[in-house]
């Protein structure tokens, strides 16, 4: 073993040295914060994809995480736990949004701080929100809404019948005119 062996153990010393400083450099710089900040709570009827980890943010700026999510037993409603960083004050009527990052991310809570003097305290619930929006939900009200516009395709639909005579039909011909419709009488 020897000297070979010397080489090799150094060698191997070194890149889990290297490896450390790597991992402890991602972690420095992941944006996670253990613990920072005080907790606010929000109710929210429903917080479709939204996890415990993502992000709060006010104006696109990460301000703090989410840390938990329950459900209210008696409203069943969800109840959001964040963290809020402790630089950030935030008024008692600040607004608070699920919203997505893209059509493919996740989701996020956006705030919107409002005017009121008195600062919300550790602890205190957020009641002005906005639930997530669904795009399933939104996806199937739109192709319903088009559906229902366009109405049933049958032969009775369209108004026109086949009787034989063109000019009740209102097809061309014999004192028909297909652009205006019989006269009623």
């Amino acid at each position: 073993m020897g000297r070979h062996g010397v080489a090799e153990t150094l060698t191997g010393a070194l890149v889990l040295v290297v490896a450390l400083v790597f991992l402890a450099y991602a972690v420095a710089h992941s944006g996670r914060t253990a613990g920072a900040g005080y907790a606010l709570q929000a109710r929210f009827d429903h917080i479709d994809g939204l996890a415990v980890g993502g992000d709060v943010r006010i104006a696109g700026v990460k301000i703090g995480t989410v840390t938990d999510e329950r459900i209210d037993p008696k409203t069943f409603d969800a109840i959001v736990t964040m963290s809020v960083r402790e630089d950030i004050r935030l008024p008692k009527d600040t607004g608070a949004s699920i919203t997505s990052e893209s059509l493919l991310g996740g989701k996020y809570i956006s705030l919107s701080p409002g005017g009121d003097e008195t600062d919300l305290k550790p602890g205190q619930m957020i009641t002005v929100t906005q639930s997530s929006v669904s795009l399933e939900e939104l996806l199937g009200k739109f192709i319903f809404s088009v559906t229902s516009l366009n109405g049933p395709k049958d032969a009775k639909s369209d108004g026109k019948t086949d009787s034989g005579d063109p000019a009740q039909d209102g097809k061309a011909g014999a004192g028909g005119s297909s652009a205006l419709p019989p006269l009623s009488k």
